[in-house]
């Protein structure tokens, strides 16, 4: 299980080596599939990675969160999903491209007073229309406001579709909906991961792979996403110190 960002690449281009050993691996005969906390689906991540130089024939799949996240709310698979309402207040992106909730039948507002849910794909806009067009710009002050005066409601549940508090972007870090997730939570409100470290994307991954998680290793670069899943789901994990804490480890970039 290959993480993408700050393992096979730092957000803008591959690292050194990175296509090599993914074709490396595949030609022995190794099952490589990527699992993400990426707001994208998992056709638009597989896509990313092609852009970049790596083979899509390499990989057997693609698990992202936003592809978890999509499902869940499509297929309601159970009593609170089927509960939990249509009309949402969508954080998305703007400079990333917006997200779209088509064939969801969601409806999208930006009033705090009329949201069923909270859903996060993003952390630089406020969502408008369902197809993602006309999102409003909207910087993380904003959006903590949006989010205490759902808490101050009571029972607004929140579906985070990329658990990640950052994420690499070239030399830098990004911050990422992860971070507004810990917030609401700070504020006593409910919330869902939709990614790693929770289970779903684990069963999901393992389910594509049809293997059980004793013969499957997961490469990753976050102790808490990447590593703490991994264990969690039983899997052995191979930690990367040149991602997001590559400064707590004293790695030169």
């Amino acid at each position: 299980l290959l993480d993408q960002f700050g393992v096979l690449h730092d957000g803008e281009k591959p690292y050194p080596g990175a296509i090599e050993a993914v074709a490396q691996l595949a030609a022995r005969g190794m099952k490589l599939l990527i699992i993400s906390n990426s707001s994208r689906r998992s056709a638009g991540a597989l896509k990313n990675l092609e852009r970049m130089g790596f083979d899509p024939a390499c990989f057997a799949g693609v698990v992202t969160s936003g592809e978890v996240t999509h499902r869940h709310l499509s297929q309601r698979p159970d009593a609170w999903w089927a509960a939990l309402g249509r009309r949402c207040l969508h954080f998305t992106w703007a400079a990333r491209g917006a997200i779209s909730l088509e064939g969801l039948g969601l409806e999208v507002t930006d009033d705090p007073q009329q949201a069923d849910f909270i859903l996060a794909h993003g952390t630089e806009a406020v969502g408008t229309s369902v197809d993602g067009s006309g999102a409003a710009p909207c910087g993380l002050e904003g959006m903590r406001e949006l989010l205490d005066a759902c808490a101050a409601r009571g029972g607004v549940p929140m579906v985070v579709a990329n658990p990640d508090v950052v994420t690499v972007a070239g030399t830098e870090l990004r911050v990422m909906p992860g971070t507004l997730a810990r917030h609401y939570a700070s504020r006593g409100s409910q919330v869902v991961l939709m990614g790693k470290p929770a289970p779903a994307i684990y069963s999901a991954a393992l389910e594509l792979l049809q293997l059980p998680p004793g013969e499957v290793v997961a490469v990753g670069d976050s102790l808490e996403h990447d590593i703490g899943g991994a264990q969690a789901a039983g899997v052995d994990a191979l930690f990367v110190l040149g991602g997001i804490h590559r400064e707590d480890v004293q790695l030169a970039a």
